[in-house]
């Protein structure tokens, strides 16, 4: 291995010089090839001959060649140069954010709706990138933001985070989930008064600590304190407990997608639910710039226009217009 003295002095330029001197085996031809003057070849190769202690080149009346450590340097130059040039290639994918990793926090389903359409189109538009995704509850997403152990986290809600950036990018419909033999199945949507009296079930899985929140008021607002029932299950044996009868729940629209043997889902009529982006304004990892940018695009295209004095409100959105039925 070379040991360089000062390693400092040699400039990229002595290198570019020894290798086309040594392709062309003369300072003329690399001048020429390099559009300098030779008095610039010879004079960097004979300063870079000093720096090494050694001659590279024996000179001759038909150019030069190379001496044998003029050969053992061309193998250094040449492997030094080609991890220089990787290191570039890598640092501007990175910078363009065509490689990297990501890694997101996600409180909502990824089998259908805004998310999957963006991570479609993002794997598509920057395959390179690594993305490393994590499920769980809206607070313990917070945290890892805010400890940079993710880049970004989608939860429910547009409540704002101290230290971190929140961008409300889209809503979905509130679901009710329902048995097959339930005699509201029959129905293609419904309204809160019909699921008065009703008993539910909810999980602290996605995202049913917002839709439990809403449920309590609706039904408040109705002269009814509703029966609520938390279990401490995945969001697959909560849909098996609706399908034997022990109560009722709620969902949002990208998790309809989904379907369970005895259960159907019936949208709740005007009732939606608001979901958001938070992240590090510290952050800079380009893969983060480069979703931000594609989430924001398509929130435009996917969700109506808001003054910025409107709240965000669980009616927003919502019209019976829009709703289809969702059985699975």
């Amino acid at each position: 291995m070379w040991r360089v003295k000062p390693l400092s002095a040699i400039e990229l330029r002595h290198l570019r010089y020894f290798l086309a001197a040594a392709e062309y085996g003369s300072f003329r031809k690399a001048s020429s090839a390099l559009a300098v003057q030779e008095s610039s070849v010879s004079r960097r190769i004979r300063d870079l001959e000093g720096h090494l202690g050694t001659s590279l080149f024996r000179r001759h009346n038909g150019g030069v060649a190379l001496t044998p450590a003029g050969q053992g340097f061309l193998r250094e130059t040449r492997t030094a140069l080609e991890h220089l040039g990787d290191g570039v290639t890598g640092v501007s994918a990175i910078g363009k954010s065509e490689s990297g990793n990501l890694r997101v926090g996600l409180f909502s389903s990824l089998a259908s709706g805004f998310l999957s359409t963006l991570f479609r189109a993002f794997d598509a538009d920057r395959a390179g990138v690594r993305i490393d995704f994590s499920d769980g509850h809206p607070s313990e997403h917070i945290a890892a933001v805010r400890m940079r152990h993710l880049d970004i986290a989608f939860i429910t809600g547009t409540t704002e985070h101290a230290r971190c950036e929140t961008a409300h990018l889209w809503s979905e419909q509130v679901f009710a989930v329902l048995p097959a033999s339930h005699p509201l199945a029959a129905q293609p949507s419904l309204v809160w008064r019909q699921l008065v009296g009703q008993t539910f079930i909810t999980s602290e899985q996605s995202p049913n600590n917002e839709v439990h929140d809403v449920l309590i008021r609706r039904l408040s607002d109705l002269g009814q304190h509703p029966e609520v029932h938390r279990q401490h299950v995945g969001r697959d044996t909560l849909m098996s407990l609706v399908a034997i009868g022990l109560g009722l729940t709620l969902t949002s629209e990208a998790a309809t997608s989904t379907s369970f043997d005895g259960v159907v889902y019936r949208p709740i009529a005007g009732e939606t639910i608001s979901f958001c982006g938070v992240w590090l304004p510290q952050n800079d990892n380009p893969a983060l710039r480069r979703l931000l940018s594609m989430a924001r695009a398509r929130s435009v295209i996917d969700q109506p226009v808001r003054p910025p004095s409107a709240p965000i409100t669980w009616q927003s959105l919502g019209g019976l217009s829009q709703i289809r039925d969702r059985s699975p």
